[in-house]
């Protein structure tokens, strides 16, 4: 497991937060459940205790995860890189030819790709397919709803 992670400056900012948070003011709320579960004697059959320590056993997972993949992540910056192809942090607007409907993506690696902000990881049939391509390319992509084909309308940083 020791494939480099590839994130923003942003994102990799947004780790660290969300690792002190967890770190500082989750933990201590675990812990103080875990305090108040113990207030009401016999643990064996302590439905509230056995719930807060699996709370807590998640939440260290959560940490562990979050803390490897810090350890791995090299900053990305695509300001030096050109707008002739698509490359990772390229914004790229493609046609669907098939619904006539226009779509922006942000090409990101995988632990930054998130539906909602049209953030596509490079790693993704259609990221895969996107990559290293020009405006103007037309390429067909498997996706599990069937083919789609898209054109490449633009490309940007």
């Amino acid at each position: 497991m020791s494939d480099v992670v590839y994130l923003t400056r942003e994102r990799m900012r947004e780790l660290e937060e969300e690792i002190h948070y967890l770190k500082t003011a989750a933990r201590k709320d675990i812990a103080d459940k875990i305090a108040e579960a113990r207030s009401y004697g016999d643990l064996s059959e302590n439905a509230e205790y056995d719930a807060a320590k699996e709370a807590q056993g998640l939440l260290e997972g959560k940490i562990y995860k979050l803390e490897q993949t810090l350890s791995r992540a090299r900053v990305i910056d695509g300001s030096g890189l050109p707008n002739d192809k698509v490359y990772i942090l390229s914004i790229v607007t493609v046609l669907n030819k098939a619904s006539k409907t226009k779509i922006e993506y942000t090409m990101v690696s995988a632990e930054e790709a998130d539906v909602e902000t049209r953030k596509l990881a490079v790693s993704s049939p259609i990221g895969k397919a996107l990559m290293g391509k020009k405006v103007g390319d037309v390429i067909s992509v498997k996706v599990p709803a069937g083919d789609i084909t898209l054109e490449i309308l633009d490309i940007r940083r």
